[in-house]
């Protein structure tokens, strides 16, 4: 098997690699860290216009159509410069969901805008009382009209305090611990009855608690 990186990997890699080492020492990383964000704004858009925030997603979903390996060598950079900002949360979990779970009508409001730098998202899975179970979920999501009713709370929602939708995971039937009767749902991270608690971690990544009441969607 060859694993030599092709020409436009490592063209890629080059690109990578200079951004960490130019822009992204140890005083830069620690002022992110402590801006109100925790993460660099300026840098996302760098991000997006160098396409890096459209690697992973289909040509069709207006993305460039990589695959694990260029993955792999964004991150293993990121990885190498302790980057914040929220690529893991955003890209490779928040809108890879979209991608290969939402409609029509979601991938078009959610995808080029993601691409484009312009909103985050996060997955709001984690339930207090869970632990290591991730089929314990005790977020409820009850039918009203056509739509849905959203109530329960998550816990450490990486990328939480900064995202502009979440994908919320709630139980729409079955008992607490059931595998089955788990539905995700994308929720406006400021709509009515939403609530968010932001805090570090310890590799100076942010999180949330966030909280659902009623939230129609």
């Amino acid at each position: 098997m060859d694993f030599t990186l092709s020409d436009e990997q490592k063209l890629l890699k080059d690109s990578v690699d200079r951004f960490v080492a130019e822009k992204y020492g140890l005083d830069v990383r620690r002022a992110l860290v402590a801006s109100e964000d925790g993460f660099g704004r300026e840098n996302w858009k760098t991000f997006a216009e160098l396409g890096w925030l459209a690697i992973p997603f289909a040509e069709a979903s207006g993305g460039l159509g990589g695959g694990p390996i260029e993955v792999m060598v964004l991150m293993e950079a990121f990885g190498r410069g302790l980057v914040v900002e929220p690529f893991i949360s955003t890209i490779l979990t928040g809108a890879s969901l979209v991608e290969a779970l939402g409609d029509k009508e979601q991938k078009a409001a959610i995808l080029p805008s993601v691409i484009q730098g312009k909103k985050l998202i996060a997955f709001a899975h984690v339930e207090p009382q869970a632990r290591f179970t991730l089929s314990d979920i005790m977020t409820t999501a009850t039918a009203d009209g056509g739509g849905y009713r959203i109530s329960g709370h998550k816990a450490v929602v990486f990328g939480g305090d900064s995202a502009n939708h979440l994908i919320v995971s709630a139980r729409t039937s079955g008992d607490q611990r059931d595998e089955n009767g788990i539905s995700l749902f994308l929720v406006d991270a400021k709509a009515e009855g939403v609530t968010r608690r932001s805090y570090g971690t310890v590799d100076g990544l942010r999180a949330a608690d966030v909280a659902l009441k009623d939230v129609l969607v």
